[in-house]
């Protein structure tokens, strides 16, 4: 790209957020809001619970739709998560389920832009609530079904109860939180990964897929990067550049 070329692109950016500002400013202000939870760590730390019930969601659904059992769902206090299929010890089906969880917060993200950039707010925050419940069906402890309760009750209650201003700021913030999220969430696999490979007993989704593939684990971890990078950009021109 030329120096021209990047200057236009830019002022394309710039005009694009003083247009955003100037007319939607309940989205920029939900994205300054989340980018600030996600990126400060006392608020990431009470708040990423809801990134880990879409990751788990995500190899729930995968497992599901690549016709393994569902063994269920375990949510943690300390924002890890579990989720177990049944079927067989590898193949194509179990190499779904494991890629199918980092990028599930940014694919949700991305969809939620795209209702929301549209319009279709309260769609998407009744499509959260449904995922939600679904997700409540194959939760198996205590600490998982109050966490996914208590989310599902935040949501619900705006889908129900609030007005038109509150559900389009809501939604944009969850949106924009889902996409941040689903980014940090990535580099801390990756800083998780140089500092302990296995932690907690068990295999990151990143070494696990590199024991059923034989690709190094970094590898995926930079496709789980990939995925993630092009979801929070092309979520966020969905919301800034295109919100007129």
């Amino acid at each position: 790209m030329t120096a021209t070329g990047f200057e236009t692109l830019l002022g394309g950016v710039a005009d694009a957020v003083v247009a955003t500002a100037r007319e939607r400013p309940a989205v920029l202000a939900a994205g300054l809001l989340a980018l600030l939870t996600v990126s400060w760590t006392a608020s990431w730390r009470l708040t990423r619970g809801v990134v880990t019930i879409a990751h788990e969601g995500g190899h729930a659904l995968v497992a599901v739709l690549a016709g393994r059992g569902l063994g269920g769902i375990r949510l943690h206090a300390d924002s890890s998560g579990v989720t177990t299929s049944v079927g067989h010890a590898g193949g194509v089906g179990l190499v779904l389920t494991f890629l199918g969880g980092y990028p599930a917060p940014a694919a949700l993200g991305l969809g939620g832009a795209l209702l929301v950039g549209t319009g279709r707010t309260a769609a998407f925050l009744w499509l959260a609530v449904a995922l939600l419940v679904a997700t409540l069906t194959q939760v198996r402890n205590a600490f998982g079904v109050v966490s996914v309760l208590a989310t599902g009750t935040v949501v619900g209650a705006v889908a129900w109860w609030g007005g038109p201003a509150l559900q389009a700021g809501f939604a944009a913030a969850l949106v924009w939180f889902l996409l941040f999220g689903g980014l940090r969430s990535v580099r801390e696999l990756q800083r998780g990964r140089r500092r302990v490979p296995v932690r907690f007993g068990g295999e990151s989704d990143a070494d696990a897929l590199a024991r059923l593939t034989g690709v190094p684990g970094g590898m995926w971890a930079a496709l789980f990067w990939l995925l993630a990078t092009v979801a929070v950009i092309t979520g966020a021109w969905v919301l800034v550049g295109r919100i007129a």
